[in-house]
């Protein structure tokens, strides 16, 4: 197996960027579609005093889950309209369908994110969920997007619930490139982790914990600073490029196995990973210094420590257990830790990093 990593093919970060994105749709071709979420449809496009409509770039409002439904809407949408480059601009589901509905038509995307919630942008995988939300596959494109271009004026805007959850998404990106790497497990590139790979998703780490919390003040009032910037770069393309060259272990299959229970619906992929990232820990026998330094990460930033936090408080175990076993499912990324995991390790790992979270919760914060 070689080694391998992939890249998008040019990312642009900075304030104003939204106004490079006509320019970009014309070097890559000549009927352009935006796939725009809800909040781009409505409020971002239309601000931005940039021309998209019918006569320049049609803008298509993305209907809210990546499933089959939407996917074969968009590909009519492509056909009809002989649509040769397409824009996914939104959060993670709407770039993740936009990623899938231009390979499969064989045409470029450019990935334009609104909020840092998710490393998909950069990446040449996207998920498929039911229509009820449930995560179905991981499907694989066949490039990474032809470019990635982040606002950071429009990323400042958005909640900072966003930028939280991104980070809980990072916080995954160093510990399961790790794992592969122990393990010489394959990655999202269908090889092995390269050292440029391992560098970035450590540099991702290391800036999580040196700016993660100035980062999220800055957002809280809408500022554009340069904690921000660093914090979005991670939660966009450290976390992007490393996740996908490094590969995938426990904490994102724990994320797959929690979207079994509906009440984890209402929260985001990235705080969903968080809660991974802390039961892998307890799975992987973590050293104590360093899962109390992750645990007191997620505390500083606000992400998920417990299962009540996900909605899980009251869940029994018989429910739990179906987590664990979606979680070690055939296949799944999971398996990619060293020894062997069952749902049986799977479900005390979690109930052990509930139990920390719990108890650190009662401890007087200094």
């Amino acid at each position: 197996m070689w080694k391998t990593i992939l890249f998008p093919g040019k990312y642009l970060q900075g304030a104003g960027a939204l106004a490079e994105l006509p320019a970009l749709v014309k070097r890559f071709g000549s009927r352009g579609l935006i796939l725009a979420s809800p909040t781009a449809y409505t409020a971002i496009l239309p601000q931005s005093g940039l021309e998209f409509d019918a006569h320049a770039v049609p803008v298509e409002r993305f209907a809210g889950e990546c499933c089959e439904t939407e996917l074969a809407r968009v590909a009519a949408i492509i056909r009809e309209h002989h649509v040769d480059v397409l824009v996914g601009m939104g959060g993670g589901k709407t770039i993740d369908t936009a990623k899938i509905a231009a390979d499969r038509a064989k045409i470029p995307v450019l990935v334009v994110p609104t909020i840092a919630s998710t490393d998909a942008p950069c990446s040449g995988c996207a998920v498929v969920y039911s229509e009820q939300g449930v995560f179905e596959a991981v499907q694989y494109q066949k490039s990474n997007p032809a470019a990635v271009l982040v606002d950071t004026a429009i990323i400042a805007q958005a909640p900072v619930r966003f930028l939280v959850a991104g980070m809980g998404d990072a916080l995954a990106t160093w510990f399961e490139a790790q794992a592969c790497s122990a393990t010489q497990a394959p990655n999202e590139c269908g090889g092995l982790s390269t050292l440029t790979g391992l560098t970035l998703a450590k540099l991702c780490y290391d800036t999580l914990l040196q700016y993660g919390a100035t980062a999220k003040l800055a957002a809280a009032q809408h500022l554009t600073t340069p904690a921000l910037e660093r914090i979005v770069e991670a939660n966009i393309l450290l976390s992007g490029v490393g996740f996908e060259s490094g590969g995938l272990a426990s904490a994102h299959s724990i994320h797959n196995g929690l979207t079994a229970l509906d009440e984890t619906h209402a929260y985001y992929h990235g705080e969903k990973v968080a809660f991974g990232v802390l039961a892998g820990l307890q799975l992987t026998d973590a050293p104590p210094d360093e899962s109390a330094r992750v645990f007191a990460f997620c505390e500083t930033v606000g992400l998920p420590t417990t299962l009540a936090d996900l909605g899980l408080g009251t869940v029994d175990r018989t429910r739990l257990r179906r987590v664990a076993e979606k979680a070690c499912a055939p296949g799944e990324y999971i398996h990619h830790e060293a020894g062997t995991i069952t749902p049986d390790n799977v479900l005390q790992a979690m109930l052990a990093a509930n139990a920390i979270g719990e108890h650190r919760k009662q401890q007087p914060r200094s």
